[in-house]
């Protein structure tokens, strides 16, 4: 981890070499998705609610996702960008270093910029919770930065898998961001909105459901029985990484060089 947190310091450092731009592209990320709420709160002003579900409760939903797709952007996007790294044959001189490919690929890119877009949904999620009723507790606190987590394992366990796909197609498929952007967007509303085999589908396979939808059903109380299951949901988005770590390491031992 030292040598991770002296990747974070190095780029960090080069990025404010250039503190205009990082503050213009901070600011940009900030305002971006007041587009995408904007639209949340106009179809919310034309229909009322959606699956029972309200404004402010898709609202907090929202703010939630977002803030762990902007952490995941921040701290992983070195496996956003990884098939520059096999592309140039840069990812040669990674497997000779005696450190671990995953710190390393991780440590090549950091976006600080995407504090922009964490301090927004920040915002949005203080502002949700500010019109809700929720009778808080401390599991409840616990459960929502659970939630926050597990977004984040999910997304990068996500950007790990994209990677992966790098060792044999060389270049980055655009299909991947199906599940990265198409997931924020999918899973920034509740799960049962969507027919039920994309509900299924995005809980067993790939467990957004465990972020949103079924924590949310505990914070706001309206589960049946068995809180403390819907409560512990989030740690299924957390246990997503080790799959998606093993696919990594199958995906390193079957690299055939592609030279620079």
């Amino acid at each position: 981890m030292r040598l991770y947190f002296k990747y974070l310091l190095i780029l960090f450092k080069s990025q404010m070499q250039y503190r205009t731009s990082f503050w213009l592209l901070t600011i940009g990320q900030f305002l971006i998705p007041f587009s995408m709420f904007a639209g949340l709160y106009f179809l919310f002003e034309r229909f009322g609610q959606i699956k029972g579900w309200t404004f402010y409760e898709v609202a907090l939903c929202f703010a939630i996702i977002h803030m762990a797709f902007a952490l995941s952007e921040c701290f992983a996007r070195g496996f956003d960008s990884f098939s520059s790294l096999v592309a140039s044959g840069n990812f040669d001189r990674v497997l000779v270093r005696p450190r671990s490919t995953i710190v390393q690929v991780m440590g090549s890119k950091f976006e600080f910029t995407r504090i922009g877009r964490l301090l927004q949904s920040l915002i949005v999620l203080i502002w949700a919770i500010n019109n809700l009723s929720i009778e808080w507790s401390s599991m409840k606190v616990v459960t929502i930065i659970l939630m926050v987590i597990s977004g984040v394992f999910i997304f990068t366990g996500i950007f790990i898998l994209a990677a992966t796909m790098c060792f044999w197609t060389i270049q980055g498929l655009e299909v991947v961001n199906i599940f990265t952007d198409g997931g924020r967007e999918m899973a920034q509303y509740p799960l049962n909105i969507y027919q039920k085999w994309i509900t299924k589908f995005f809980t067993f396979v790939i467990p957004f459901g465990c972020v949103n939808y079924l924590p949310l059903m505990y914070i706001l109380d309206k589960t049946e029985g068995k809180a403390y299951l819907y409560m512990l949901s989030p740690v299924a988005g957390i246990i997503f990484i080790i799959p998606c770590l093993l696919v990594w390491q199958i995906g390193v031992r079957h690299y055939r060089s592609t030279g620079s």
